[in-house]
């Protein structure tokens, strides 16, 4: 199974990668064993994104910027607002990556 490593640049990843790096600073774990919790990491945010995410958000806003780049759409969005079931949120500015998941079968 591929995946991508996007998870890792969120709040719960970048948090496990500065854990990860303190223990092998430690001597508590290898840079090996490391790289592979963070592969694992990135399977499991992935299964658990596709299998029990079952909610739908609707994103409006004004797009600031856009760009694809290897078969990756980045879109900056300011004054965004996110609506799940009629519940508006604001976010002010908001940055999304999306790749295509038919990637990962390849």
């Amino acid at each position: 199974m591929a995946t991508f490593e996007l998870y890792r640049r969120s709040t719960i990843g970048m948090c496990l990668t500065e854990t990860l790096d303190d223990m092998v600073q430690n001597g508590t774990l290898s840079p090996e064993i490391a790289i592979q919790v963070l592969v694992q990491f990135d399977k499991s945010m992935t299964e658990a994104l596709e299998t029990n995410v079952k909610s739908k958000v609707s994103i409006k806003g004004h797009l600031h910027t856009y760009r694809f780049c290897d078969n990756v759409w980045t879109f900056i969005l300011q004054d965004a607002v996110f609506k799940n079931e009629d519940n508006p949120e604001n976010v002010g500015q908001v940055k999304i990556v999306a790749c295509d998941s038919k990637l990962l079968s390849q």
